[in-house]
This record gives structure tokens, sequence and C-alpha cells, in this order.
């Protein structure tokens, strides 16, 4: 199969997925209803009473953001899950090693603890992210040694910082009432339900400048995937580069992780499968993780809702029911490879 072919079975199952998105859920909405609706809404045609009031709500007010958050969340988490892989030259590295998903666990915390989420939605996500990029930082501040970033004192600094910031928001939690605690629980397992074009505004703008940046910048990363010495040798500038990528690759997902929750797997699972198809080649893996990961979460986000329905299951109970086995597959495989 040749990598053109990859990328457009990749991009047809993306709009796929997406249509299939839009079309189930509690109130089933027929293929052909929405595709009409979708040509209605951008002129191509003008077929009259294609919703009903109550299909339009669902539809336009619902599912659409849902999907289009589902969309930018697992497109930010597959392709930084890559990145991390390429920065620790580690199949099993993950942007939650650096301490990134408590940091946003402690944002979102303090947000609902303070009442802020009563007085609009943005202070929940907003604190989130700033708090995800404030534990990345601590993590970097605390690894770095005369103007270099090991990757063992990063990952040892991340798990650090992570056991720390925990430890922070299990405190909070003791003092703190029943409905917030089931709050920030919900928001803890991850979940695409009740998102809207807030959301979606909110998100849009950071993770398309990142995965740009990111994608932008796979030869670097490839060299870098090579090892610091041979970086150095050819003139590269590891400290700053593998700087501005831990920065550029947090931020990216710091902002998904604001407004889904602490999504897992989705970084460690996607680039993984990728790589099997496409190889190690970052100018390709990228933007085919991007690509997939959307897929993967819209899938995710499908199956959790149809698979009990009328209820449903948080998509990141679904992302962990598939992603667990496949880590436990890839640490089975690393063993056998003498990675531990």
């Amino acid at each position: 199969m040749t990598k053109k072919v990859v990328f457009i079975i990749l991009i047809l199952l993306l709009m796929v997925s997406f249509v299939v998105s839009l079309c189930l859920g509690q109130m089933d909405i027929p293929v052909k209803t929405t595709f009409l609706a979708f040509t209605n809404f951008f002129g191509l045609t003008s077929e009259i009473n294609v919703l009903t009031e109550e299909q339009a709500a669902v539809l336009y007010n619902i599912r659409i953001p849902r999907a289009l958050i589902a969309i930018l969340a697992g497109a930010a988490l597959a392709i930084t899950g890559a990145v991390m892989q390429g920065l620790f030259s580690n199949p099993l590295a993950d942007p939650s090693l650096i301490g990134l998903s408590s940091g946003a666990s402690l944002g979102a915390v303090i947000a609902i603890v303070t009442g802020l989420t009563a007085y609009g939605m943005f202070y929940m996500p907003m604190l989130a992210f700033l708090f995800a990029l404030l534990s990345v930082s601590l993590t970097i501040f605390l690894a770095m040694k005369d103007k270099k970033i090991p990757p063992m004192m990063l990952l040892l600094a991340g798990v650090s910082v992570s056991i720390f910031i925990a430890a922070i928001t299990s405190g909070i939690l003791t003092f703190t009432n029943e409905h917030n605690i089931r709050e920030f629980l919900f928001w803890t397992v991850g979940g695409l339900d009740y998102r809207r074009w807030e959301h979606v505004y909110l998100a849009f703008p950071p993770i398309i400048i990142g995965i740009t940046m990111l994608c932008l910048l796979a030869r670097h990363i490839n060299v870098l995937s090579m090892g610091e010495t041979e970086a150095a040798a050819i003139g590269v500038p590891v400290f700053k580069l593998r700087l501005l990528l831990l920065f550029i690759a947090s931020f990216t997902t710091a902002a998904a992780v604001s407004v889904s929750g602490s999504i897992g797997f989705v970084g460690l699972v996607v680039p993984h499968i990728m790589r099997l198809i496409l190889g190690p080649e970052h100018r390709l893996l990228l933007p085919s993780s991007a690509l997939f990961g959307a897929v993967f979460l819209l899938l995710c986000d499908i199956l959790s809702r149809v698979v009990i329905a009328p209820m449903e299951l948080r998509v990141g109970i679904t992302t962990a029911l598939i992603g667990a086995p496949y880590f436990l597959y890839l640490l089975k495989r690393a063993q056998k490879e003498g990675l531990f």
C-alpha cells in the first residue's frame, strides 16, 4: 500500500466517521437528511423542511460541535504523542509523562471548587490550559541542566511533578462537597458531551496552529530521533529545538485537554499504529497520526453513544478499554526487544 493511498483512506475514513457521528445518537437522523441539511446550509440545494425543529437543534447545536471537538482533540493528542515518542526515542512515551494531565486536573478542580464554573463555561478550560502549561514548565525547569534537557531527567521530573500536583488535587477534593467531586470525576474521565460551539472557538486556533508548526518541524524531529550527539554533530541546536518542540506539543495538548478532559491512550496507540504502517519518517508520521487520531476519537465517541444506548459511556472510558490492552501488548513487545 503506497503512502498516498494511506492518506486517501484516512481522509475518507474521517469523512465517513464525521457523517456517522452526526447521524447516530439518542435521536437517529437519516444520512440522506443530514446530507441535504448540509447542502442547504451551504446553498447548494434549496430543499424545504429537510429537518424538523428538534432535529435541527440536535444537529447544529449538539452533534456538529461535539464531532468537531472530537476531531480537534483526537488530532492534537495523536500528533503530540508522536512528537513525544520521537523526542524520547521511545514508542511508549506520551504527553502525560511530563505532568500535563495532572496540571490540567488541578486547574479544573480549582475552577470547580471556587465556583467559577457557575459564572461561565470558559473558566474551567482556561484554568486547565493555564495549569497544564505551568506544570510542564516546572517539569522542564527541574529537568534542565547546563542548557540540556536529558530525556531521562525529563521523564523523572515529569513523574515527580505529576505525583506532587496529584497530591495537591486530592487534598483540595478532601475538603470539598460531593457535588464538586462528582463534577471533577466526570471531567477527569474525559468526555465530549455538552460540547458547544464556544468550545470549538476556544480550541480551534491553538490546536490548528500547534499541529501546523509541528508538521513544519517534522524534519528536525527526524534529526533529534537519531540521537543528541548525532544531531549536535551536524549543527542542530539541540537544546533550543527540544525546548521549542516541548513547548508546542504541550501547548497543543493543553488546548485539547482543556475542552475534552483527560482522554488517555490516544497519543500512545495512534502514533504506534501509523508508525507500523508508514514507518518512522516524521514528515509522514505526524500528519497521518493527526488524521487517524481524529478518526479514532470520533469512532470511540460513536461507540460510547451506542454501546449501552440510551445511556452513554464517557469517551475516556472507551479509549482506555481499547488502549490499555494495546499498551500491555506494546510493553511486552518492548521487553522482548530489550528496551526494558
